[in-house]
């Protein structure tokens, strides 16, 4: 039985719904490309800010600095980024029933050898994938409350405890979606900022399964999401209906702006799937057929544009001194139009 409503809980998601929606209403989704076209009003002379938005605005004025013999461009926080390895933003993901040590062995040679972002997997494979993983900087992800998300929050809160302590730095929790649709808001907020409180200093990721919700249900979720401070929300666990579109990742971008990191998975499974998730404002992609994504945009020579909104420095792995780029993060986008995958959906999630 959950806790009696609060009714300022109540008041304050219905404010924030109606602001928000309002919002939605009276903006339409920026046009590719919008940042770029803007003016720079402080440069190029003596009163440049040295916001770093020349790396965003004006990519060729970088490279001409580049050829004169720069080596670094200065930007401030929060600028954006510039093109990264595709690989380092996947969470390589095995989460069927029937998954095996062998294939857990098996997912983390993988992640090893193209340096995926995490391995996400089921508690009890926890501990394997740390010691598989161990000096490689691929992080371990477990799931809580996964598929259905109608556990009780201590019981979700107690599962990623222990997933933490088995090694996992990052939890990716299904949030009460019956709860959800009943109204039920203080019931969801207590869930997710219990596991966010049992899971420190993990990252916790908040999985609404956007293909079950309406479009009010997703606002409110995700800022309940973002009010009961978890560091990312996500789209699906890849076994409810649909899976991620662009349309949820715009929404989610720009409910959440810089202050938390968006998911797409579900559905994801090739490079054309990836580049539209990411132009459309998502910082990790979770996907089962990560090594087919990475090898199909190499074989094309086209990785992925960068999200237009990244995730703030501390929600995202480094890039290796080898890889990290001399020029200023950053690169404007918006969502691009959706088109189905001709891959048929294989079980198991992802």
């Amino acid at each position: 039985m959950s806790e009696p409503r609060d009714p300022q809980v109540d008041q304050l998601v219905a404010e924030i719904q109606r602001r928000v929606l309002l919002r939605l209403q009276g903006q339409a989704a920026p046009a590719t490309g919008a940042l770029r076209d803007q003016p720079c009003q402080d440069g190029p002379s003596e009163n440049c800010s040295s916001c770093g938005l020349c790396a965003v605005r004006r990519p060729e004025a970088v490279r001409a600095l580049a050829a004169e013999g720069a080596s670094r461009v200065g930007a401030a926080e929060g600028t954006g980024r510039t093109d990264e390895d595709i690989a380092a933003m996947i969470d390589h993901t095995l989460l069927k029933a029937e998954a095996t040590s062998a294939d857990v062995q098996r997912l983390c040679d993988e992640a090893r050898k193209y340096r995926f972002a995490s391995v996400c997997v089921n508690t009890s494979f926890v501990p394997q994938a740390k010691r598989l993983l161990a000096g490689s900087g691929v992080m371990v992800c477990a799931v809580v409350g996964f598929p259905l998300g109608a556990m009780a929050p201590n019981a979700k809160a107690f599962e990623a405890r222990e997933a933490v302590r088995a090694g996992a730095e990052e939890i990716d929790m299904v949030i009460n979606q019956g709860a959800l649709k009943s109204r039920d808001y203080t019931l969801v907020h207590e869930d997710i900022r219990k596991v966010v409180e049992a899971a420190r200093a993990a990252r916790v990721k908040v999985i609404l399964e956007t293909g079950a919700l309406t479009q009010e249900e997703k606002v409110i979720g995700i800022t309940l999401a973002k009010v009961a401070g978890a560091h990312f929300v996500k789209t699906s666990t890849g076994f409810g209906p649909g899976g991620a579109t662009v349309e949820d990742i715009a929404l989610m971008r720009r409910l959440v702006g810089n202050d938390m990191g968006v998911k797409a998975s579900g559905g994801v499974r090739t490079c054309e799937d990836a580049t539209k998730m990411r132009a459309a404002g998502a910082s990790r992609i979770g996907a089962s057929a990560s090594v087919a994504i990475v090898n199909e945009c190499k074989t094309r020579g086209s990785e992925p544009p960068p999200s237009p909104r990244p995730e703030r420095p501390w929600l995202r792995r480094e890039p290796s001194p080898a890889a990290r780029p001399t020029a200023a993060r950053g690169s404007a986008g918006s969502p691009a139009t959706s088109s189905p995958s001709a891959a048929a959906k294989k079980p198991g999630g992802y």
